[in-house]
C-alpha cells in the first residue's frame, strides 16, 4: 500500500515512516511543507494521504487544504488527517464533499500503534476513521434545543459515537459488550429517530450521520 506522509517534526515524521514500513506499508514520499505534499500527491498516486494539518509555510492549515485540493483532482482520495488538538472546522471541511475514505486523528493516537495503523488501513480501504474527541464535541454542539438528537437513549448515543468511528455493528458490539441484534436494533432506531435512511454501505451511513450531526451547527 503505497503512502504518502507529510508532517514538518523531523522526529514525528521519521518515527512514522519506520512504523508503517514495519507493517507492509511503502512510503512513497515523506515531506514537510505544503508545496511538497501537493507535488506529491499529484505526481505519486498514493493509495492513501497521512497529513499533518498545519505545515509549512503558513503554519495554519496548509496540510488540510492540500489534502482537499488533491481530493478535488482525484475524487475519494483516502486521507487521514493528524491534528495536535480538535478543530471542529478542519473535521467539517474533510466531511464536506461526502466521499469516503476519510480520518482525522488526534496526533496522540499515533503512539497507540495498532489503533493508527489501522485507521490507516481503514480510511485506505475507503471507510472512516474519526477520533473519538471529534465525535464527543460534534455531539456536545447538538446538546440543547428540541433537536432530533435529543430523541436518542444514552446507549444510542454510546452505539452513534462508536458508527462514527467507522466501527461494524460487530465491532460495537464487542465493544460494548452486547449481542451484533442488539446493536442492529440500536442502529436501526437511531436512523428513524434522525430521520435518516438506513443504507448497506458502512462508511456512507457514517458520513450521513456525522453531516446530519454537524449540520446547522
Amino acid at each position: 500500500m503505497r503512502v504518502v506522509l507529510a508532517e514538518d517534526l523531523f522526529l514525528l515524521r521519521d518515527g512514522l515512516v519506520r512504523m508503517l514500513t514495519a507493517h507492509g506499508f511503502e512510503i512513497v514520499a515523506a515531506v514537510e511543507s505544503g508545496p511538497e505534499l501537493s507535488r506529491a500527491l499529484s505526481e505519486l498516486t498514493p493509495d492513501v494521504a497521512v497529513v499533518d494539518v498545519r505545515l509549512p509555510p503558513t503554519h495554519t492549515d496548509e496540510g488540510l487544504q492540500c489534502a482537499l485540493a488533491a481530493r478535488r483532482e482525484r475524487p475519494g482520495l483516502p486521507v487521514l488527517v493528524l491534528s495536535q488538538h480538535v478543530e471542529q472546522l478542519y473535521a467539517r471541511e474533510l466531511l464536506a464533499d461526502g466521499d469516503g475514505g476519510i480520518g482525522y486523528l488526534l496526533k496522540d493516537r499515533v503512539f497507540d500503534v495498532e489503533q493508527f495503523v489501522d485507521a490507516v488501513r481503514r480510511v485506505a480501504a475507503g471507510g472512516t476513521a474519526m477520533d473519538p474527541q471529534v465525535i464527543q464535541q460534534l455531539l456536545s454542539r447538538r446538546a440543547g434545543g428540541d433537536r432530533p438528537l435529543d430523541r436518542l437513549t444514552p446507549r444510542e448515543r454510546e452505539v452513534l459515537e462508536l458508527m462514527a468511528q467507522g466501527r461494524s455493528n460487530a465491532g460495537i458490539a464487542a465493544q460494548l459488550v452486547v449481542t451484533e441484534r442488539a446493536i442492529a436494533k440500536h442502529t436501526s432506531n437511531i436512523f428513524a429517530k434522525l430521520g435518516l435512511e438506513v443504507s448497506d454501505d458502512d462508511n456512507r451511513r457514517v458520513l450521513a450521520v456525522l453531516a446530519h450531526l454537524d449540520r446547522d451547527r
